[in-house]
């Protein structure tokens, strides 16, 4: 788990470019497999920078990615921030907190929700999201830490975040990891 949460904070140290790339798969991952997402994103590449919106959909769809159109459209909306987003988000920057950073990217970035905001944010080294989906609220509910709910509204993803906040202090583990720990215990994988 340390040398993924290491390969995070040395991504989110790169070139603008290479944090945007990271930003896409992000953007693809949403209702999609992560691995197949991972797949695409190294089959791409620097494709995310500059294929058109509409060779980018072709490709998506020649790669077998579900929703090609819209998510083209979305990468080709966020890449205004391809050259800058190290600007707003770097992970190393004293002055931008987690929450902040994640708020910036919720209002600039069409596509993503607060998973997939704090998923990206994880993945360039911020430490303190909680990345919620089906497999966490699986497992806080099997644990009785919270009920499910039946829509992931901003208020529940942010009541279970503080409740994996709590989890992560008692544990003296950072959300980042154990997000990992927890990925790990219900899929028996660590991706990213």
């Amino acid at each position: 788990m340390d040398t993924r949460i290491k390969e995070f904070k040395k991504l989110g140290k790169k070139p603008s470019c290479e944090i945007f790339k990271e930003l896409c798969f992000c953007l693809l991952t949403a209702n999609f497999n992560a691995e197949r997402g991972i797949d695409i994103q190294n089959k791409i590449g620097d494709g995310f920078l500059t294929l058109s919106e509409k060779r980018l959909a072709s490709t998506l769809r020649t790669l077998g990615y579900r929703y090609p159109n819209v998510r083209a459209g979305y990468i080709a909306q966020a890449r205004i921030y391809k050259d800058s987003i190290k600007t707003y988000v770097g992970s190393w920057t004293p002055h931008i907190d987690d929450n902040t950073s994640r708020d910036w990217v919720l209002k600039n970035i069409k596509g993503l929700g607060y998973k997939e905001a704090s998923h990206f944010l994880r993945n360039i080294g911020y430490d303190n999201l909680a990345i919620i989906d089906f497999h966490i609220v699986d497992l806080l509910v099997r644990h009785g830490l919270c009920e499910r709910p039946k829509t992931l509204t901003k208020a529940k993803y942010l009541e279970m975040e503080s409740v994996l906040n709590k989890i992560a202090e008692k544990s003296n583990l950072t959300l980042a990891k154990l997000d990992l720990y927890l990925w790990y215990i219900e899929t028996g994988k660590v991706l990213k």
